[in-house]
């Protein structure tokens, strides 16, 4: 930590960001080269979302590994046109193309792959340098560096350790979410000391990155000041022009009161943190929403037995269709009243960081 006020870099083995700030990859559409090439040009990592990423393609339904893998190219590509900064792709373990996304972002050269919903262990050789996994506990750390350790002679750069405030899937039981012991700072800790035992080991720097439910600059000064690296922001970044969302998605942010931010059951099997709205009430009143399934794109999803296609609800809400859809969102979601610029958030974060900082110095 630096005593200047300013924020600090972030380093990630040879890549280092000038803010310790990652924009969180949010998928089916909300996070693509629009919002990733903002942030990256603010000096932070900017991430695309790769799940349900061909949804906009039109040959989704008939061919939709072909049209995810086209459509992450495209905005690899157009993100790379638009910054010269650091471009991160984040990918879903449990999508059932996810072999096939992580090889097209290796090969169109994302700078770093963050990879959760699942336990990233089988990974190319070529792409070992650029993963960052995703986990939400010391133990999911442990295996994924005791694994790497053993198959590779290597272990990760970095890690992002994800707390229950969070949006969109949790990886944590529904019991688990309001448990102080599952708190962040506790989670965090938990992965720091696995860190340190691997750092040791493997004579390197490992960087720690926090994530879910962090808002302010103060948040991050805080989070830093625990020991943490950098963080990962995902909600805040939703309210900005150049998030690749509709604006009644953007809206529905704004809109939302404390109450309207719930925990639901969501099809793939996991609980997931959603804005409430006339869809989710339907849903929960048993309200069947009728689809088939040509495709299976989540290895956890049982079609059949789903009250609605998950994707499908996703795609129409950033498309702005929340009549027939809705919008994850993390905790902190109620407490945004506006929509401004990328560089106004970051700076906001920056003069946020440096008060509290000084503050305390």
């Amino acid at each position: 930590m630096n005593n200047s006020g300013e924020m600090p870099k972030l380093k990630i083995g040879e890549i280092e960001a000038k803010i310790p700030i990652i924009q969180g990859g949010m998928s089916v559409g909300i996070s693509l080269s629009g919002l990733s090439s903002a942030v990256a040009n603010e000096g932070g990592i900017g991430v695309i979302g790769a799940a349900g990423i061909g949804m906009l393609e039109p040959d989704f339904k008939k061919n939709f590994r072909e049209a995810n893998k086209r459509a992450l190219r495209k905005e690899i590509r157009k993100a790379r046109e638009m910054t010269d900064g650091i471009i991160g792709v984040n990918i879903m373990v449990a999508l059932s193309d996810f072999d096939d996304l992580l090889i097209v972002a290796i090969e169109e050269g994302a700078d770093l792959v963050f990879l959760g919903a699942g336990l990233p262990l089988k990974i190319p050789k070529d792409g070992l340098g650029k993963v960052v996994p995703i986990v939400s506990s010391g133990r999911a750390a442990s295996i994924i560096f005791r694994y790497w350790s053993i198959r590779y002679g290597r272990v990760p750069d970095a890690v992002v350790v994800e707390g229950p405030l969070a949006g969109g899937h949790l990886g944590f039981k529904k019991e688990q979410i309001d448990n102080p012991k599952y708190k962040l700072e506790k989670l965090l800790l938990d992965v720091i000391e696995v860190v340190r035992k691997f750092e040791k080991k493997f004579q390197k720097k490992i960087s720690v990155i926090a994530a879910g439910g962090i808002f302010t600059g103060g948040d991050i000064y805080s989070y830093l000041q625990m020991g943490a690296d950098g963080v990962q922001m995902g909600t805040r970044f939703v309210a900005t022009n150049e998030c690749d969302a509709s604006i009644k998605f953007k809206e529905a942010y704004i809109r939302a009161k404390k109450e309207d931010i719930i925990i639901i059951d969501s099809p793939v099997g996991l609980p997931g943190r959603a804005i409430r709205n006339k869809f989710l009430d339907d849903v929960s009143s048993g309200i069947k929403k009728p689809f088939t399934c040509p495709w299976h794109c989540l290895k956890t999803c049982n079609f059949k037995h789903s009250p609605y296609c998950i994707a499908l609800a996703l795609t129409n809400a950033k498309k702005g269709n929340l009549e027939d859809g809705f919008a994850f969102s993390g905790a902190n979601a109620y407490r945004i009243d506006k929509i401004v610029s990328v560089k106004e958030l970051i700076e906001t974060l920056k003069e946020e960081y440096k008060l509290v900082s000084e503050r305390a110095q």
